[in-house]
């Protein structure tokens, strides 16, 4: 690593430390002086609602500041870094940031997510000449430039692999240039939410909003010169598999209307999972007066101040667009169906101090183990406590003992928010346990906005949508100028935006017929060379960020197409057996938790209450299935 820089009049290093986590410091303070005998001492104890530096007494979080100051200083004026720690001592700060003691199986798939290195560890390299030359015989269509497509036209350059990505909107960017509605932002915090080779150390606040987030992947596109790849404004209409040349023909429709076909000796898709909007099937609704649209849809041309809105549901955007609005409308009246559980969040809605955002710059190795304490403590570690026992008998309200605590702990956070208003908590405490859906993150202005004297909570069913507004089963009239659906996307419905055809004539969508399933989520028996990013069950509830799925997909799906260059075949395909295999034991996990409880009522199962959507093990499994293919699990030819 370079000399530092030199610290400017408006930052020292003590205005910076302020910010710093403690946890990460105590790392970077090993890699700046060699010394680990702070690691001899009490780990970090974690608490789910606690400031996130372990429970370090305020002493030795001073004397901790004091030491990587001089440290810091010291290289400033020139000292160099003692050598990378060994193995045994990167191992020995790992279960000290986790405050556990990290199971040997986890060991080499968390030493890549923490990247000490300077290069990216997952960079592809096709370099030997029968393999450049392979991929200079192959094309490649990749459908959808939104994260996922990003990652995989980044990965295909690297490999040399010719590639066009085909996009139906106008820019890159899918979820995150599509979802601007008021209040938009990510649940998952910005320094995880990000590719792991492309860190961002400016992010303006801990959970950023949809304009910064389809800021940074634009960026980052742009970075690797993907604009040139894309179609942009172009639809895929059908990729038809042709058995006589191995190719697919995929029909696309450009913006001006006209139809081409495309040839490829691989698909991938990668078109995402909430980027169709799905309206309720409400009696009348078409009858309504007013402007009406879904949250994904919003109506940059509807004015909402002074008006009657009524917002239908209470899942993730309408949790976010709601104290976004009800201050500025006359009245707001929401239809909640069932409550979303509220994960405390202080730092929601707050900005990154310059302080951290400098450490995470300039501090040497301080981002690797901020991001690496994100990862571990956002990932398998809640796993458990959303696990079914079988031996505890509540499992109206909860599913386990620490799922009873959790409950309890989450149930006495949102009480203190509003206490003068033991009506509204009767209605928003969940009847059900804490991991049946995704949590959304809150920071007390959800609650704020639903006490507001012009906030109406409807919990009756609702009857009917008429002219003037929404009829509840109670026989209620509620007057409304403006409706705003928050009611989820056609999550189940996988590639339903287009028709896909295999072997021997067959169409995805019929095979499926409703219920989607893919062998690790992404190669399916009878389409060859055809894969799917975010397929069926690479989704997850309480632990980590869709990025790691997709990386782990991308490289996975590479490497397929290696193997295709490497043995010289044609095409591959997930053998029958081994597909049906994985999906019935990705079944019956899925029973063992709070989600997958048969009166468990989710967006995460589709219409025959399969879940559809979820990874039921652990990222690390994720990660060993899919470091490469296992010719054995393939029909290769």
């Amino acid at each position: 690593m370079s000399a530092a820089p030199k610290l400017s009049d408006d930052m020292n290093i003590e205005t910076a430390l302020k910010d710093g986590h403690v946890p990460s410091l105590m790392m970077a303070l090993v890699h700046l002086t060699g010394d680990t005998s702070h690691l001899e001492g009490s780990r970090p104890v974690y608490d789910f609602f606690g400031d996130g530096n372990g429970g370090i007494a305020p002493e030795t979080q001073a004397a901790i500041r004091a030491a990587v100051k001089d440290a810091y200083l010291a290289w400033e004026a020139g000292k160099p870094l003692p050598p990378q720690p060994s193995d045994e001592t990167i191992r020995k700060m790992m279960d000290f940031i986790a405050g556990v003691d990290i199971p040997e199986n986890y060991i080499t798939f968390l030493k890549e997510e923490l990247g000490l290195g300077a290069n990216d560890t997952r960079e592809v390299k096709w370099e030997s000449p029968k393999l450049k030359d392979a991929a200079q015989k192959m094309k490649v269509l990749v459908i959808g430039a939104g994260m996922s497509g990003i990652l995989t036209g980044i990965r295909l350059q690297q490999a040399g692999v010719p590639f066009e990505i085909i996009e139906k909107n106008p820019d890159f960017g899918g979820t995150w240039f599509e979802n601007a509605y008021p209040g938009c932002r990510v649940d998952n915090p910005n320094h995880l939410y990000s590719y792991s080779f492309e860190p961002n150390h400016d992010w303006p606040q801990h959970f950023s909003t949809q304009g910064v987030l389809h800021g940074y992947f634009k960026r980052t596109a742009e970075k690797y010169g993907l604009r040139k790849y894309v179609r942009f404004e172009t639809k895929v209409e059908e990729a038809v598999f042709d058995e006589k040349t191995s190719l697919w023909n995929v029909k696309v429709t450009g913006k001006d209307g006209k139809t081409e076909t495309l040839t490829a000796n691989a698909v991938i898709s990668a078109v995402g999972q909430l980027n169709q909007p799905k309206l309720p099937e409400i009696k009348g609704r078409d009858s309504f007066k007013g402007p009406a649209f879904h949250t994904a849809r919003w109506r940059k041309d509807v004015d909402l101040t002074g008006k009657r809105v009524a917002v239908i549901g209470t899942g993730a955007t309408a949790f976010q667009v709601i104290p976004e609005i009800a201050a500025k409308v006359k009245h707001l009246t929401v239809f909640q169906r069932s409550a979303p559980w509220l994960g405390p969040t202080p730092d929601y809605h707050a900005d990154v101090p310059a302080g951290k955002k400098w450490l995470l710059e300039h501090l040497p190795f301080y981002d690797k183990w901020y991001r690496f304490y994100l990862f571990w403590s956002m990932t398998d570690g809640i796993l458990e406590a959303v696990r079914v026992d079988p031996t505890w008998n509540q499992t109206k309200e909860s599913v386990s003992p620490a799922n009873a605590m959790l409950r309890e702990l989450l149930v006495m956070k949102m009480k203190e928010q509003v206490p003068e208003r033991p009506d509204l908590i009767a209605k928003v405490v969940p009847d059900y346990p804490f991991g049946t859906k995704r949590s959304v993150r809150d920071n007390g202005v959800y609650l704020a906005a639903l006490a507001r004297p012009n906030v109406d909570l409807v919990t009756d069913g609702i009857e009917e949508i008429v002219p003037e507004g929404i009829k509840t089963k109670d026989g209620k009239l509620h007057e409304a100028d403006v409706i705003i659906y928050g009611t989820g996307f056609y999550a189940s419905d996988f590639l339903r935006t287009f028709k896909i055809v295999g072997r021997s004539g067959e169409e995805l969508h019929e095979r499926w017929k409703g219920d989607a399933r893919a062998y690790l989520g992404m190669t399916i028996p009878g389409f060859p060379n055809f894969f799917t990013i975010y397929g069926p069950n690479t989704n997850i509830v309480v632990n980590g960020s869709i990025i790691f799925f997709s990386e782990a997909s991308v490289r996975y799906i590479v490497n397929c197409l290696k193997y295709l260059a490497e043995t010289g075949a044609k095409t591959m395909e997930p053998k029958k057996d081994v597909h049906d295999a994985f999906n019935a034991k990705v079944d019956e996990a899925n029973k063992g938790f709070a989600w997958g409880l048969p009166d468990a009522k989710s967006w995460y199962k589709n219409q025959f209450g399969r879940v559809s959507q979820n990874w039921p093990f652990r990222l690390v499994d994720y990660w060993n299935a899919t470091v490469k293919p296992d010719p054995k699990d393939f029909v290769v030819s």
